[in-house]
């Protein structure tokens, strides 16, 4: 597979699959570079089809640990073709490690945080060894004692959360994730910390804390109390006791100008979240995986995967339509697929398998969002997207559920219902998560997760040096379509930000191609609020701002974020970080997961805040 770059498509497993779409040339570039098996000389010893195919034999063949009737050949044959053709695709460690020896497939992980050195270090142990088998992690930093604390061991002084962060932060730089993806790290610390104020402006030197993801852990009665411009106190959370008050309106303005300049801050709705927490009787959560989608107890484990909507469609007489009957066939096999995984899994700690086992959650997600709009002729950010969106999500709820109460008739309920929020049969404590699903997008070749395009055309940057324009393929075929391409439209575009203030564009093409600035912030929380009333996990949303907005627009968009039932919020202020992955001319970059700042090392591009790693490639 080197040299030539030819591939093999394994024709004699995929005989008979005449609709299996072709890969493009950057998701071959991408599985080589991160996801194909290689032998001790580092040359790649697997086709893609290989992959797909050792993928889904070893999922399948938890069937084997059970006796109800499912054969682990013929779900390993269909668990193979929903992923060849593009329809579903797990989370990346599950590419990457299943039926390996690492056999580690979920992809993010919570982890205490305890008030002692011993704690700590053991956390940063921890992380290291998730880190090196390809998970995320997600750490509540509220229980460690303020800077300048007591130290009763020593009678020194406690050096507080950010100072130890720091110490997580440089652990993670030394550790890659199996050499293929950079370690990622969601850090949350409770408003009502003492050290608050430092901890919201940790991230304003964009050199700082770069493998971690920061939001602030708020209250209802902290929101409530910025509203009303209102004092709230600050407790010691070593002693209990209130050790000051601050005024809340202050400090949210504090949290929006430090996400208007950096991108972090992003805030969590501790309270929000808890209302919907499944397993109460196990403790209530206090924090997310490093994109925020998935809220988990200390030592849970999630693992996800995502539908692709954009090969939902049905065409019709040239009218595509979403086909129901597919979807509910790809939920279904989704969530087999995934409760599979945890029975194969390997986890890093016995703290984690047993948790995961109790509780057996797992995240379905969905990406190619906005192509399946575009396609269906819908506007990204109308009230008929967001009723679609609607539509969408409880459906896929509905069915979701369906088939982890039909696994449980024949493999029980997971062990902790007892603990639950459920009374009925079910096979698993949570089953959607939307997760920003970067790098298998590409693969699938879709747009990302729930979020409109990013731009018509862009630049990807090649690792050799080649700078590849792109456009978006089925704005170039509706243009043929209506007999309006042309030079001019080509050349224009390659430079500009949106086809909207392109007049000689036709204006039924200018009016469905938006891209995400051309959204109105408030109508991208809407779509997330939408999306979150059926997801039990939580919902990875960038929430784009144009140049010129304001720190008083981020404010706008947290508070209608908590108004509306979101479980966490993050913005991205175009040019607010010094690189983007996704290059319009020769302006910013930003990454397609989350928005942030990407930088070059090693070969790789990195992003500062989620740790999407782009090896030789920025889509």
């Amino acid at each position: 597979m080197d040299g030539d770059k030819t591939y093999l498509w394994g024709e004699q497993i995929v005989a008979g699959m005449s609709s299996c779409p072709k890969l493009s040339d950057n998701a071959l570039v991408i599985l080589e570079r991160r996801y194909l098996l290689r032998n001790e000389q580092g040359k790649v010893i697997e086709t893609p089809d290989m992959m797909f195919e050792r993928v889904s034999k070893n999922v399948a063949s938890a069937d084997d640990l059970y006796h109800d009737g499912r054969d682990s050949k013929s779900e390993a044959k269909e668990f193979f073709e929903m992923m060849r053709r593009l329809e579903f695709l797990p989370n990346s460690p599950t590419l990457m490690n299943a039926g390996t020896s690492l056999q580690q497939l979920a992809a993010c992980f919570v982890l205490p945080v305890e008030d002692s050195i011993e704690g700590i270090y053991d956390a940063v142990k921890w992380a290291a060894i998730i880190h090196q088998t390809g998970g995320g992690t997600g750490f509540s930093f509220s229980h460690l004692r303020p800077a300048g604390d007591v130290v009763r061991s020593t009678m020194g002084v406690a050096s507080g959360p950010v100072s130890f962060m720091k110490v997580f932060d440089a652990a993670t730089d030394a550790i890659k994730q199996g050499g293929r993806r950079r370690g990622a790290s969601m850090g949350i610390l409770r408003v009502d910390h003492p050290d608050i104020m430092a901890f919201i402006h940790c991230k304003d030197d964009l050199k700082i804390l770069s493998n971690f993801n920061i939001s602030v852990g708020a209250t209802d009665d902290f929101m409530e109390a910025a509203r009303n411009d209102h004092q709230y106190d600050l407790v010691n959370p070593r002693t209990g006791l209130v050790v000051g008050t601050l005024n809340a309106s202050s400090v949210m303005n504090e949290i929006c100008g430090s996400a208007w300049h950096s991108g972090d801050p992003g805030m969590v709705f501790l309270d929000t979240i808890n209302r919907t927490n499944p397993t109460p009787g196990l403790g209530i959560i206090e924090s997310t995986n490093p994109c925020g989608e998935v809220p988990l107890l200390p030592f849970e484990a999630c693992n996800l995967g995502s539908i692709n909507l954009d090969r939902m469609l049905s065409n019709e007489n040239d009218v595509r339509k979403l086909d129901w009957i597919k979807l509910e066939k790809t939920v279904d096999a989704s969530i087999r697929f995934l409760d599979n995984i945890i029975d194969v899994g390997r986890y890093p700690l016995p703290a984690i398998r047993a948790i995961v086992s109790g509780n057996r959650k797992i995240g379905l997600g969905v990406m190619g969002f906005a192509d399946a709009l575009l396609k269906l002729n819908i506007r990204y950010g109308s009230e008929e997207s967001l009723a679609l969106a609607k539509q969408l999500i409880a459906f896929i709820n509905e069915k979701a559920t369906a088939a982890s109460v039909r696994i449980s008739e024949d493999r029980g309920d997971f062990p902790n219902i007892g603990k639950s929020i459920y009374h009925q049969g079910r096979r698993n404590a949570t089953v959607l998560s939307i997760a920003p699903t970067g790098t298998i997008s590409m693969i699938a070749g879709c747009s990302s997760s729930i979020e409109p395009l990013y731009a018509i055309s862009y630049v990807k940057h090649v690792m050799d040096g080649t700078h590849l324009r792109e456009v978006n393929p089925y704005f170039l075929e509706v243009l043929r379509r209506q007999g309006s391409f042309s030079k001019e439209i080509q050349d224009a575009i390659a430079t500009a930000h949106s086809v909207a203030s392109l007049t000689y564009v036709p204006e039924s093409i200018r009016r469905i191609f938006v891209t995400a600035y051309d959204i109105l912030p408030e109508d991208h929380v809407r779509m997330q609020s939408v999306f979150q009333t059926e997801v039990d996990n939580a919902v990875s949303k960038t929430i784009n701002l144009p140049i010129d907005s304001t720190p008083s627009d981020v404010r706008k968009v947290y508070d209608l974020a908590h108004r509306l039932g979101c479980k966490g919020i993050t913005i991205y202020r175009e040019g607010s970080k010094p690189g983007q992955v996704i290059t319009l001319s020769e302006g910013v970059k930003v990454c397609p997961d989350c928005g942030s700042s990407l930088r070059y090392e090693s070969g790789s591009f990195v992003c500062e805040a989620c740790g999407y790693v782009a090896s030789g490639i920025i889509p």
